[in-house]
């Protein structure tokens, strides 16, 4: 991570003086080698540096007025916490962000959390010991259990949040884009509805999973 950003540095041509400066390489241990490598210390202590300097806050004002790259990122259940397959996505798309900075764009790098479905409904009918759907209404409720579903989603994307930032991934975390929110839905809704206006909805046969249960 350190070594990709001195090289973002040399590309875009910073000077030594700018807000950079020669301590890109190590926070605060330039031409300093340690007796003993500690790779979770050299962790914190480079996490701890960019967020004091606000790192990747400059480097978006640096590029604000370069040509532009959009990043859509894909976006994870909230279901758990991050698991190893899901770490690798997030570093590979990390990655590429990186290049195209490297490389002068002004990435858009906005994050997001798949905050509906149903994984997140199982999870809660489960902790809530419920035997069908109809329970839902029922036994516990509509606004119960939707506010269950959304507490639920809420902890996991702050979880999730934590893991990545602690991976070193440089996305704009303070802003993700949430499912559930309804700006969201209602960006969704639009959509369609621009899709309806050009005529690109149709009608047709396809198939797809189907849980008894579920409905």
């Amino acid at each position: 991570m350190i070594r990709s950003h001195a090289l973002e540095v040399r590309d875009l041509r910073f000077h030594e003086d700018d807000w950079f400066g020669c301590q890109i390489l190590t926070p605060g241990t330039v031409g300093k080698l340690a007796r003993e490598y500690t790779p979770h210390q050299t962790e914190q202590d480079t996490l701890t540096w960019w967020r004091t300097n606000r790192t990747y806050q400059k480097t978006k004002k640096k590029l604000l007025k370069r040509s532009k790259f959009y990043f859509l990122d894909g976006p994870p259940y909230v279901t758990n916490a991050p698991h190893v397959g899901l770490a690798w996505n997030k570093t590979l798309k990390d990655i590429v962000i990186r290049y195209y900075r490297m490389k002068g764009y002004n990435v858009h790098d906005q994050p997001g959390y798949d905050c509906h479905g149903l994984p997140v409904e199982v999870l809660i009918e489960k902790s809530l010991k419920l035997t069908s759907k109809k329970d839902i209404e029922n036994v516990v409720g509509v606004d119960r259990f939707i506010a269950g579903c959304k507490r639920f989603a809420e902890e996991n994307v702050q979880a999730q949040t934590k893991v990545f930032k602690n991976l070193g991934i440089w996305m704009d975390w303070d802003n993700p884009y949430l499912t559930y929110k309804d700006d969201y839905i209602e960006s969704v809704w639009w959509t369609i509805k621009r899709a309806q206006e050009k005529r690109l909805l149709y009608k047709a046969l396809k198939v797809v999973h189907w849980c008894p249960r579920c409905e």
